[in-house]
């Protein structure tokens, strides 16, 4: 078996975080949650071994955007590959998200399959074994 990787679902929707938990488990993933961006900063400054966050853009306190923004300010987190999980399907939000440091972007509603494939693309699918 490989070793687990852990992953922060930021995301305000329990619902979204509790899908996200369940295909990230699927594929070799502990995770952690926030409800917002300033509580992912809390949890990514809290666990060093993040490895992967899936991030909401539309969220109240600090955005998704804003929370990629004020994360790729710190050194320590260069490490994290971050991907944008959202609604927004604009490509200027898109290229906004990618300029600000995400890695890729994910446009709901998106399928498990859509998610598997990313992650493959990010270099870190399969499923733990």
């Amino acid at each position: 078996m490989t070793e687990k990787r852990l992953a922060l679902v930021v995301d305000d929707s329990s619902a979204t975080r509790m899908i996200l938990r369940k295909i990230l488990s699927d594929h070799g993933f502990d995770t952690i949650e926030a409800a917002n961006g300033s509580e992912a900063l809390q949890q990514l400054s809290q666990h060093d071994d993040v490895r992967l966050a899936l991030v909401d853009w539309n969220m109240p306190v600090m955005n998704g955007l804003e929370f990629v923004v004020e994360a790729r300010k710190e050194s320590r987190f260069d490490g994290v590959v971050m991907m944008m999980v959202t609604t927004e399907t604009e490509m200027d939000r898109v290229a906004a998200a990618l300029e600000a440091g995400a890695n890729e972007y994910v446009m709901k509603p998106f399928t498990p399959a859509i998610l598997a494939e990313k992650l493959t693309l990010l270099g870190m699918g399969g499923p733990a074994h």
